[in-house]
């Protein structure tokens, strides 16, 4: 990103999006999509209100990461790593194991519906979409460089907006979303409430923080690459210039983070407009498409298949590499995609090893809601922790300096960290009373 603003407004405004952005759109993979369907489809317009409330938390978790890495020009691992005592690195490195796990087993049902949406559009078998797609992104991932993997992935950000064409062709009642927003259509249910974890936790992922920060890292270094200066205040860049870049940084994360949110409520409403209203009841992203053909018409149907198509090739490489990143640097080992494979061979096995286990989970095991449900549970535990580990860095001066929380941050994230707590609790206990 270069310090220079000359051009069109567009263009100097797009020169700000990055990292944030990318994020923000990997969110919404087919597994979340597939979360927010079903709430619609559950509860029609009684979750909307999750949409709103969840932005601000968003928010603050992702900008907290991001303004650790532009601070430090370290990851959240690095700074562990340096930082944190023996027992928290250990206790870091074992919750970044499950979230590697987690991730894998989560890709892999990303992978099943971009398979899935294949099949859909007429394309041929689901399972040889799901392999050929692992394998393209795993080569992708070794072989491509840095700039080619982040114009990839801001490129299929695009896809989004076809949920928010669903939405306008759904025939949506406004009222009816409005009761929604302002809570008048909550149920005290067990259920409902652990759907509602999901969404939170869909939401508010642990890998994201490590992508985030990962991804800001990398974008800095980039520039060092081309002869731009060094993004970390004090050191190559005057005080003013770092203050401004900040500020850049924060619209790149509040746009990423408000585009998400939008997708979010786009999903919920359509599929309540439209599921929720025929009693539908669906598991999968590729469910919901089928659901809405007939109801909303193919063309709906077709255009949430492509949708979910390209965020499920977003969200792949980030669930495979985000853990990677934390593992990586906590351990001391070189990361990073652009860096060759000898100069980080760690950093890519642990892609890979995430990649292909993937690809064969998504090839040996045709339904993907089982292992869902164990991401889910994985990420519903381990989301506070991590969000405690970015609050202690953040909130730093030692680590930050003058970068570091102000009372409006701390404020918020230490909000999300309790309500990150509070929602793993609902996911557990909706989860082992169901299976009772």
């Amino acid at each position: 990103m270069s310090s220079k603003r000359a051009g069109p407004w567009w263009k100097c405004a797009a020169k700000t999006l990055g990292p944030g952005v990318v994020t923000g759109a990997s969110d919404n993979d087919p597994s979340g999509i597939a979360t927010y369907a079903q709430a619609g489809a559950l509860y029609g317009f009684g979750m909307v209100w999750t949409a709103p409330v969840v932005l601000p938390l968003m928010i603050a978790a992702q900008e907290m990461s991001d303004r650790t890495a532009a601070a430090t020009g370290k990851s959240i691992g690095a700074i562990v790593r340096e930082r944190f005592p023996r027992a928290g690195r250990i206790t870091v490195g074992i919750l970044l194991v499950l979230l590697l796990v987690s991730n894998t087993v989560n890709l892999s049902a990303d992978l099943m519906a971009v398979g899935g949406g294949m099949e859909l559009l007429g394309a041929g078998p689901a399972q040889l979409w799901s392999a050929l797609a692992g394998l393209a992104i795993a080569v992708l991932l070794v072989a491509g460089s840095y700039r080619i993997v982040s114009r990839i992935f801001t490129g299929l950000c695009l896809a989004l907006f076809t949920y928010v064409a669903v939405m306008f062709v759904a025939h949506v009642d406004w009222l009816e979303v409005l009761k929604g927003l302002s809570f008048q259509q909550l149920t005290g249910d067990l259920p409902y409430w652990g759907l509602v974890a999901g969404v939170f936790g869909t939401s508010i992922s642990p890998y994201l923080f490590f992508w985030e920060s990962g991804q800001r890292v990398e974008e800095m270094r980039a520039e060092k690459r081309h002869g731009g200066p060094s993004a970390v205040p004090g050191r190559d860049m005057p005080l003013h210039r770092a203050h401004r870049r900040r500020n850049e940084r924060r619209i790149d994360v509040v746009t990423g983070m408000t585009l998400s949110v939008v997708v979010m409520f786009a999903v919920i409403v359509a599929t309540g407009a439209t599921l929720g209203q025929h009693g539908q009841s669906i598991q999968t992203a590729a469910d919901a498409a089928k659901a809405l053909s007939p109801i909303a018409g193919p063309l709906a149907g077709a255009v949430f298949a492509v949708g979910f198509i390209g965020t499920g090739l977003l969200g792949v490489p980030v669930l495979a590499s985000a853990a990677c990143i934390g593992l990586s640097s906590l351990t001391g080992k070189s990361w990073g995609f652009e860096r060759s494979v000898r100069r980080a061979p760690v950093f890519y096995g642990l892609v890979l090893l995430g990649t292909v286990g993937g690809t064969l989970l998504a090839s040996l095991f045709p339904n993907p809601m089982t292992m869902l449900v164990l991401s889910a549970m994985i990420n519903a535990v381990a989301a506070a922790p991590f969000l405690v580990v970015v609050l202690l860095i953040a909130r730093s001066r030692k680590i930050m300096g003058n970068a570091r929380n102000g009372v409006l941050s701390n404020v918020l994230g230490w909000t999300t960290a309790g309500a990150m707590a509070v929602c793993g609790v609902l996911a557990l206990w909706s989860q082992l009373a169901g299976s009772h």
